[in-house]
């Protein structure tokens, strides 16, 4: 198989995990169910992910990496670094608060084995956070990048994700999540 046709392949495969995941939780689908749902064999599933946690992994992967991408891409449209946390910020919380990624919070959260969870903490947070601090380096000092970037994202996403996770709160709105870039980046004036 080409490799664009295994790409597309793997997109659809990956939505109709995320369908599931959505209506039936991780606990309940399996790599048949997944199979069966996007009309593949059981065999291609296994060959190309493993097993349902290298699937959910592998989605994980997948959108951290994305999100990775649109951040990278925004830092190199723009010189000035307030402008462009901005954007990034916009994007990683956008992404955070997402269906997809409060389903892939659920799995990693349902996954007794800790694995998920670990995945996605190394392919998330571990590899997306430091992406900011270029930006956070020119607005205050190298000194306190670190502390600031720890604080610009304590006041970006908040109990957001989690409310979000245990489903108390809704997708937030494009207003509500500039809204909320504004208070951090205010909030980082504050500590520069």
């Amino acid at each position: 198989m080409k490799k664009q046709n295994k790409d597309a392949r793997m997109a659809e495969i990956e939505a109709t995990a995320y369908n599931l995941l959505a209506q039936q939780g991780y606990e309940n689908i399996s790599m048949l169910k997944i199979a069966k749902a996007a009309k593949a064999s059981n065999e291609t599933l296994y060959n190309w992910y493993g097993d349902k946690k290298g699937l959910f992994a592998a989605m994980i992967r997948k959108n951290a990496s994305q999100t990775a991408d649109e951040i990278e891409a925004a830092l190199a449209r723009s010189d000035d670094a307030e402008p462009a946390l901005r954007v990034a910020a916009q994007t990683l919380l956008t992404m955070l608060t997402s269906d997809n990624a409060i389903a892939l919070n659920r799995a990693a959260a349902g996954d007794p084995t800790g694995e998920l969870g670990d995945v996605l903490n190394k392919e998330g947070r571990q590899s997306v956070a430091p992406k900011f601090l270029p930006l956070l380096t020119q607005l205050s000092t190298i000194s306190t990048a670190e502390r600031d970037l720890y604080v610009f994202l304590s006041v970006l996403i908040g109990d957001w994700q989690i409310r979000r996770v245990i489903g108390v709160m809704s997708q937030p709105t494009a207003a509500e999540i500039t809204a909320r870039v504004e208070m951090a980046m205010s909030t980082l004036k504050q500590l520069t």
